[in-house]
């Protein structure tokens, strides 16, 4: 695992270079001119823990704002046939675009029923395209 080296003259944080007499990894100070030979060739690991997946978010109030579009859509909760709806707002490059929609009746948040579970498109729907 990575971790910080300091510097045992002064102290300073010393940083991965590379030794080319030696082709070797050392850790060296940017202050004065101690260096030491470094026993881990790990500078940095990025660890993907999780995949962040589109979420709801916060919902309050979103049926009674005046400023959001409204769709015909039946609701799962109530079946009412009026729902509000708004795009993900994550930024990532590969999300495409997914509608999420709240009930204007019952505050009930839901996704675009055109999507499976899995957030694929399923058979049999009409996507409008």
């Amino acid at each position: 695992m990575a971790s910080l080296h300091f510097c045992s003259e002064c102290n300073n944080l010393l940083y991965p270079k590379a030794d080319q007499q030696r082709r070797t990894m050392v850790y060296a100070c940017r202050i004065c001119s101690y260096y030491e030979i470094g026993d881990n060739s790990c500078v940095y690991r990025n660890d993907l823990l999780t995949v962040t997946k589109e979420q709801v978010g916060v919902t309050a109030d979103l049926g009674v704002d005046p400023t959001l579009a409204h769709s015909n859509i039946s609701c799962p909760n109530c079946q009412h046939e009026d729902a509000v709806f708004y795009q993900d707002q994550s930024k990532r490059k590969e999300t495409r675009m997914i509608l999420f929609f709240v009930c204007s009746k019952c505050n009930h948040s839901f996704m675009d029923p055109s999507l499976a579970a899995d957030g694929t498109i399923q058979e049999g729907v009409d996507t409008g395209s």
